[in-house]
């Protein structure tokens, strides 16, 4: 079952029961424009009690606001009886609600016009009581009713108006971007796990470039990844950078991102972070050290940010190594089988070429090493063990550090190619160890 079918389906029996059930938001918006729906969202007049009967096996996701989340075969869907909210405290919720059985009302507490337009999946009327069907034609984003109200109720608005604009191709009303412009600071008190996953949403739904240009248009940017917004103006040199300095690179880098996982997407937008804070005038421009500051930089925001440690590791290693493709063919055996079977290879190339492709535009180091991260097997690039720790000790020997870099150094020689069997891996271990005590 699709969402789709569950929303009408839950909107057939409420229909049945005498309440009215109109899908809402989002699914109303993307159909409207011809686009996929991903999230279908259903809104009554029946009251939370009676949802609760009539959909016994539902969560409560919402208990105070009257939201019930629907599942079946794999489907789900959030139903909300109509509501009027009062006054928010915490610029995220409203202290409480008032459950309606007017959809208008209902209407008028949303955020944007294009998101407050309602759809009878029965008769296919739509219902706009805020000018939501003329700004989807006109390509608007407008704040429903006082834009400065809206985002002091949810501080969230202020990205989620950006987002919009960029996934749609949107203007945003001047009135909704005077008022982001002037209430930006409200943006720090959102909780950073909110932030991070909607600055994520604008790095992976479409139009990033967009995005982080009315981010620094709007006065967000600044607020919530200074370190990000110092690359403007921070110029590079123009043999190896003729597109024009560290801002514009990366812009054009996101500008060419195609549905990235979100590691990508941030690895493409910090990998140049250290330069900044490394900028000098020698006998040319230079970063010297730029990669080990921008892992530093990367690592801060992450944890700013409340990534999770598997995500934090890849985006450091994103920034960490994508300066060694211009390397790679100078690598030996067994540097180039380490860089290579790096966690997400694929990753790394596709950063290292959206990196080329935003400046020089040469693709000859990318071709390189793609040809042989595809034609060496795994086994190849990580063969098992000739002789582990748990052999060693089988032979007598103690554990202790020395054990470490004696595998380390066999394993070098293992990629070299130059150890191939299990015997001559022991004795290779055996002296090492034997010359060490």
């Amino acid at each position: 079952m699709t969402a789709r079918t569950l929303a009408e389906s839950v909107c057939a029996e409420l229909r049945q029961q005498g309440y009215r059930a109109l899908l809402v938001g989002g699914c109303v918006r993307d159909h409207l424009l011809g686009r996929p729906a991903l999230d279908f969202d259903v809104a009554t007049d029946a009251p939370p009690e009676i949802l609760r009967v009539l959909f016994p096996g539902a969560d409560l996701v919402g208990a105070h606001f009257g939201v019930v989340l629907v599942r079946r075969e794999g489907a789900q869907v959030e139903v909300a009886t109509f509501r009027s909210d009062q006054a928010y405290s915490d610029g995220r919720r409203p202290d409480g609600v008032r459950f309606q059985r007017d959809p208008r009302q209902d209407a008028l507490r949303r955020d944007f016009t294009i998101n407050g337009l309602f759809l009878d999946p029965a008769s296919g009327e739509v219902l706009d009581y805020t000018g939501g069907l003329a700004d989807l034609r006109a390509g608007r984003i407008r704040a429903i009713g006082d834009p400065v109200a809206r985002f002091a109720e949810d501080h969230l608005r202020l990205l989620r108006a950006v987002r919009f604009a960029a996934r749609l191709g949107f203007l945003i009303e001047e009135d909704t971007a005077q008022a982001i412009r002037r209430q930006a600071t409200l943006v720090r008190q959102v909780a950073a796990e909110r932030v991070r996953d909607e600055l994520t949403r604008i790095l992976t739904e479409g139009g990033a470039r967009r995005g982080f240009a009315l981010l620094d248009e709007l006065g967000l940017l600044g607020e919530l990844l200074p370190e990000v917004a110092a690359l403007k103006g921070v110029a590079q040199p123009p043999e190896f950078h003729p597109e024009g300095d560290v801002w514009t690179h990366t812009l054009i880098m996101l500008e060419l991102l195609n549905q990235p996982s979100a590691t990508l997407a941030w690895g493409v937008l910090l990998h140049d972070v250290g330069k900044p804070v490394t900028f000098r005038v020698a006998e040319r421009i230079r970063f010297d050290g730029h990669v080990e500051a921008g892992v530093e930089i990367a690592r801060a925001i992450a944890k700013r940010l409340r990534f999770s440690a598997a995500e934090t590791e890849q985006v450091s290693a994103l920034v960490a190594h994508h300066l060694r493709f211009k390397d790679a063919p100078r690598m030996n055996p067994s540097m180039l089988k380490r860089f290579l079977r790096l966690p997400r290879f694929e990753e790394h190339l596709e950063l290292h070429r959206l990196d080329c492709l935003a400046s020089h535009r040469r693709l000859d180091n990318y071709a390189w090493v793609k040809e042989r991260w595809e034609q060496m097997p795994p086994e190849v690039l990580k063969p098992p063990p000739l002789v582990r720790g748990s052999d060693l000790i089988a032979l007598g020997y103690t554990p202790g550090p020395r054990f470490g870099e004696a595998l380390r150094r066999l394993e070098e020689e293992q990629l070299e190619g130059r150890i191939s069997g299990r015997d001559e891996a022991l004795e290779f271990v055996r002296s090492i160890l034997e010359r060490s005590e």
